[in-house]
């Protein structure tokens, strides 16, 4: 190694890829690149923060408008995140904060609008009236019919007010207890009169005494709902309707069942008209035979009445002492009529009898009593209607045929047996032959994927996401795409490292230097540099590379210590 000539050893690039290339970028380009970056970090915070949303739990539900008031206000005092539902129906709040806000809200008296039953009673306090018992006792039982009430699966929200008269044993006339209700019912709810009647039923079975035409039910349109004076004759009227109509479908199914496997499923359709007389009758009848003799007859009473005087002897004969002697007892037979009375002297007797027998005999008689049930048939009409037979000739065409009279005939006559058919009654029946006319189909278009309601919800909820990776996609293509791509444009191609492991510093000639083959980058310059120029840009690139070592060959040359560059 000579100590005149200052050698360098070739270093490889020791800075870094991405230093060198963001080096390379200009102002505007490293502010692109930097921008896309801060917005692509910015989308996968969103992200982030969109999968860790907690879920959502039902904290109340059937709020009153009130209700719901207070308790928003007392969440935001309370610093607990809340959100509604798309009717506004419920409150929702993070699910492992329910319990705990469902608490907190209790104690704060929230909800108000719960509705309390007989609990009230464990209340009492000591030295209460006799009317704050009952009044909590009414109260009691108010909340009790309102939680069986809102039970029903139409009811939102139910109130009920009691009228309990005092009852009174020194009063004549004691007062009937009586009812009203109020319903709020769910959107779109209604009750039918079955419902309205349960409940009037259930509320007047829950109070003594208590006639069900003192409750009225009311709605919240202030429709009343429970029936009037004339309800059960309506409601009558609802079960006839109900059993005339029960009993066409009965016989329309009969006459389809028996007709439908001679000529096919839907090439039948038939209607039945029945007048059903829902009159009650009841008759009474008394029929009386004649009479039979007295043989015969049962005495129903008898009656004898005997009336007589008996005669006085007119005085005869001397007057004297035998004149004036009474007449002599007379003697009757035991089964005969007593001998008539003596008279004394011989003087003429005079008297009279009457005797009068009264004898009832029973009329014989019957009694009938008939009593008709109603829903009673007057009379059938039925209406059948048979569709042309379908025949198919060799050809393969289908043609309809009409069927001959003889079979129409005949399913007449199982039509009139079908239904009971009663001439005496005026029941009629008509079977028609004719041809059935098709429906026209109407094509159902298909909807568009985007249009069906299940897919709008699924697009509706990866809207956001869509939108998000759409807007990352341009950034990355935009601007972070172009910075990278500039980044990793290659450098001039770097010298490899020479045979000769030092180069002179001090000597100029060519034929000193050491040759330095280079094949990569005998490609990338010109063919036509001289060596003087080479080893020029040689040096140079070894400056931009390493210029530190660059720098102490300089400082060594201008000290002249050949040992520095050494």
């Amino acid at each position: 190694m000579s100590n005149t000539v200052a050698e360098m050893e070739f270093q490889p690039v020791r800075q870094s890829a991405f230093s060198a290339g963001l080096a390379r970028l200009d102002t505007a380009q490293k502010i692109k690149l930097g921008a896309g970056a801060l917005a692509l970090l910015a989308i996968a915070l969103a992200f982030f923060f969109m999968g860790r949303q907690p879920e959502w739990r039902v904290l109340y539900t059937s709020l009153s408008d009130k209700d719901g008031g207070a308790i928003v206000a007392q969440l935001t005092q309370m610093n607990v995140p809340y959100k509604h539902t798309e009717g506004g129906g419920a409150i929702m709040v993070p699910a492992d904060r329910v319990h705990d806000t469902r608490l907190r809200l209790a104690s704060q008296g929230l909800p108000k609008g719960t509705v309390n039953g007989f609990e009230l009673m464990e209340a009492n306090r000591f030295g209460m009236t006799q009317f704050q018992e009952r009044l909590t006792f009414q109260r009691g039982l108010e909340g009790e019919l309102t939680r069986s009430i809102q039970s029903l699966s139409s009811v939102q929200s139910a109130r009920i007010h009691l009228a309990l008269p005092n009852q009174n044993g020194f009063f004549r006339e004691q007062q009937k207890p009586s009812a009203s209700v109020l319903l709020t019912l769910h959107p779109g709810r209604t009750l039918d009169k079955a419902q309205v009647a349960g409940i009037v039923h259930l509320v007047a079975s829950s109070v003594p005494e208590m006639n069900p035409k003192a409750v009225s039910v009311v709605d919240d349109a202030g429709s009343l709902l429970s029936a009037s004076p004339d309800g059960q004759a309506q409601g009558a009227d609802v079960q006839k309707l109900q059993y005339t109509q029960q009993l066409e479908q009965l016989y329309t199914r009969r006459i389809l069942d028996m007709i439908e496997p001679l000529v096919g499923v839907g090439n039948v359709k038939a209607q039945v008209s029945a007048d059903v007389d829902f009159s009650l009758v009841e008759s009474t009848s008394e029929q009386h035979r004649p009479n039979q003799g007295a043989e015969l007859g049962a005495v129903r009473s008898q009656q004898i009445v005997e009336d007589g005087t008996p005669g006085v002897a007119q005085p005869a004969g001397v007057p004297g002492a035998v004149s004036n002697q009474p007449p002599a007892t007379g003697a009757a037979p035991i089964n005969g009529p007593a001998a008539p009375l003596g008279v004394a002297g011989n003087g003429d007797k005079a008297g009279n009898a009457r005797r009068e027998s009264v004898i009832n005999y029973e009329v014989d008689k019957t009694v009938k009593v008939v009593r008709e049930s109603s829903g009673t048939v007057r009379r059938l009409s039925a209406a059948v209607v048979v569709n042309h037979r379908t025949v198919v000739d060799r050809n393969g065409k289908e043609t309809s045929v009409a069927i001959p009279p003889e079979q129409l005939e005949q399913m007449s006559a199982l039509v009139r047996e079908t239904i009971g058919f009663n001439r005496d009654r005026g029941d009629s029946v008509n079977l028609v032959n004719a041809v059935f006319t098709l429906p026209r189909t109407t094509e159902v278009q298909d909807v568009a994927w985007w249009q069906q309601a299940d897919n709008q919800d699924l697009l509706r909820n990866m809207a956001w996401p869509l939108a998000m990776l759409v807007l990352a996609a341009i950034i990355v293509l935009g601007l972070v795409r172009p910075g990278l791509k500039l980044m990793k444009t290659s450098p001039p191609p770097p010298l490899a490292k020479p045979e000769v492991p030092q180069l002179s510093a001090v000597v100029d000639e060519t034929n000193e230097r050491p040759g330095l083959p280079m094949p990569g980058a005998e490609a990338a310059l010109d063919v036509t540099l001289t060596p003087h120029e080479t080893r020029l840009a040689h040096a140079r690139q070894l400056a931009l590379q390493d210029p530190m070592a660059v720098a102490n060959i300089v400082k060594g040359w201008l000290s002249g210590d050949t040992a520095a560059t050494t």
